[in-house]
């Protein structure tokens, strides 16, 4: 597989541009080699500029749950151009797409969109804060709620009470009211509530998706719950990942949980710009313009955006592909397992839907310590083995593969092929 065009894009693209990329993860450190620049996507199947064909397994990192350009949310997206692209003002699809959300949602009154992930967790710290009354925060090592200087937050040794900024240029001062507790571990939770009385809410994704997929162990999400609410701690999740991707709303219906307040991003816009966070209507009345508590965006609410998610929501319901998710997902696992076995690989693969990761390692992997056992050296060989072979995955360990609605039984045949030739690649390099 020749990969000429996509080496000589990056190497123009480190003139003008930080690493030649605009996300961290694209630039193949983890992996080693340069990074593919793609051209074009349909349906299962993504294209770089070398005209090397691929199984997308990315999917943007998850929004694309229907395949790319699916012809509804095409056809959606191009009757929305013909409007205009911003007004500055409402538009009746922001009312559609908020009545889709809510109602899958059971603790969602209200809705308000803004333009990313990362905007929706520090626009939800914010009201949960304004809430309460309180300012510290507790969140999980390893758990990932996007780029705002609170969220880049590194965890001391063990159960350590102090947090210590996770990236260069983020004050300590930025990151003093943010607390770290270990994912499923609820006394780590405990320890920080008995020392800290002033905590506005706990964040947590409640299916870990940036150490890898992460599940929670032995009803810990449930009694997250019950220990915040004992304490009136706000509990918010972050569905920025999980939201519509294992069932048509999010993970906390199908783990028995209900956040006081809700992240989403990703699969809401269907593949543009959207974040959105929500919340029974006592706690969305505190924001601006019924109260005091501020956020705005220009782009918020994007009529083309809008349009994208309505018309993949619909579809997605329309679909209801989350019991094919199940098997394709179990069997992909399954497959992993196997190939691994045959070549004396050790190996661990967590699951959760449509979300699927393996780690070499022989441990358990439950929070973020134990996938850091994981043998990210394997994973480099493998990843680039399955990319020779037609397969195109996050270049990370620690990054889940997505399922798309458009894989068809070739190419889950062509994957589990593809899989027993990486774990062979890798067995022949110790």
């Amino acid at each position: 597989m020749n990969f000429k065009k996509s080496q000589q894009l990056y190497k123009k693209g480190l003139t003008h541009m930080v690493g030649a990329v605009n996300s961290p993860v694209r630039a193949f450190a983890s992996v080693g080699g340069n990074p593919l620049f793609i051209k074009k996507a349909k349906g299962s199947q993504i294209t770089d500029v070398d005209n090397n064909k691929y199984i997308d397994f990315v999917l943007s990192y998850g929004p694309m749950i229907l395949g790319h350009r699916h012809n509804k949310v095409q056809k959606a997206i191009r009757k929305a151009i013909k409007n205009g692209y911003t007004f500055g003002a409402s538009t009746e699809n922001e009312i559609k797409l908020a009545e889709i959300v809510c109602n899958a949602f059971p603790g969602m009154d209200k809705v308000r969109f803004v333009s990313s992930g990362t905007e929706a967790v520090l626009s939800a710290i914010r009201l949960a804060r304004a809430f309460t009354g309180h300012d510290k925060l507790i969140k999980f090592a390893g758990c990932y709620h996007g780029h705002s200087d609170a969220l880049l937050v590194a965890a001391g040794s063990g159960l350590a009470t102090l947090s210590i900024p996770g990236s260069k240029g983020v004050p300590n001062d930025a990151v003093k009211n943010t607390l770290i507790a270990e994912y499923n571990n609820l006394e780590s939770v405990k320890e920080q509530i008995k020392t800290h009385k002033d905590i506005a809410a706990i964040i947590i994704e409640p299916i870990g998706g940036n150490m890898g997929v992460v599940l929670p162990q032995n009803n810990f999400l449930k009694d997250l719950q019950t220990l915040a609410k004992e304490n009136g701690i706000l509990l918010i999740c972050d569905e920025v990942m999980t939201g519509f991707r294992s069932k048509f709303g999010g993970a906390q219906e199908l783990l028995g949980v209900t956040a006081d307040i809700t992240c989403l991003g990703k699969v809401v816009g269907g593949g543009f710009p959207v974040g959105a966070y929500g919340a029974r209507n006592e706690i969305m009345e505190m924001i601006s313009p019924l109260g005091p508590m501020y956020q705005a965006g220009t782009l918020s609410g994007n009529p083309i955006a809008m349009a994208s998610g309505i018309a993949t929501l619909r579809e997605l319901k329309r679909q209801n592909p989350y019991d094919i998710f199940e098997k394709v997902g179990e069997r992909l696992k399954a497959t992993m397992l196997k190939a691994a076995a045959e070549n004396n690989i050790d190996l661990v693969v967590n699951r959760f839907g449509s979300m699927i990761n393996p780690f070499f390692t022989k441990e358990a992997v439950t929070d973020f310590k134990s996938a850091q056992t994981s043998d990210t050296k394997k994973f480099g060989i493998f990843f680039w083995e399955m990319i020779r072979n037609g397969v195109f995955l996050p270049p990370s360990q620690f990054e889940s593969w997505f399922l798309s609605s458009a894989l068809s039984e070739e190419d889950i045949v062509k994957t589990e092929k593809t899989i027993y030739a990486g774990m062979k690649k890798v067995a022949s390099i110790r």
